[in-house]
């Protein structure tokens, strides 16, 4: 079973690697929590990575928004299309930060390269006549994981093949 508590100098460790650093720069992770009635809630949200912090943004109404004030404790996964996918595991706790106007990371994560010049003014002004306030979701990482299937693996994939490699040597 893997250890649930990681020193921060191991999180940094997962997250300054290459394939991390890739992951860090993708414009979606899978952010779950759990809800006010109790049950679990993932959905899928644009984030920015800051070099220490997940940086996601929402609207001011959001339902996600209490319940995160309630139980501040997250999940985040960034992950791939392709087999076999390349996964990054996140946990960590999630400070809410309102902000008058809109966020600039908010600004940064939406679709800027895939946008002509001429669309972006059009999407911002759309978003800043939307918006009079939102609110900063942070998350500084606790514990992380990469899984490549190549160099690393789920913990439970790990322990069969431990398992399986004791069996054929006794």
């Amino acid at each position: 079973m893997s250890k649930p508590i990681m020193r921060p100098d191991e999180v940094s460790e997962v997250l300054n690697r290459p394939l991390s650093q890739e992951l860090l720069a993708r414009d979606l992770t899978r952010l779950a929590y759990v809800a006010k009635d109790g049950t679990p809630r993932t959905i899928p949200i644009g984030f920015t990575w800051n070099g220490s912090e997940i940086v996601m943004c929402t609207a001011t109404n959001a339902p996600k928004l209490p319940a995160l004030h309630h139980n501040p404790a997250v999940a985040l996964t960034i992950d791939t299309e392709v087999h076999p996918p390349k996964i990054l595991l996140i946990r960590g706790r999630a400070e809410l930060d309102v902000v008058e106007g809109i966020p600039e990371e908010y600004l940064q994560m939406n679709g800027a390269l895939t946008m002509t010049a001429e669309q972006r003014v059009e999407w911002e002004a759309g978003v800043r006549s939307l918006y009079d306030a939102m609110v900063r979701i942070v998350v500084t990482p606790t514990w992380a994981k990469l899984i490549d299937f190549e160099t690393t693996l789920p913990s439970a994939v790990e322990e069969l093949m431990r398992k399986r490699d004791e069996n054929q040597r006794a």
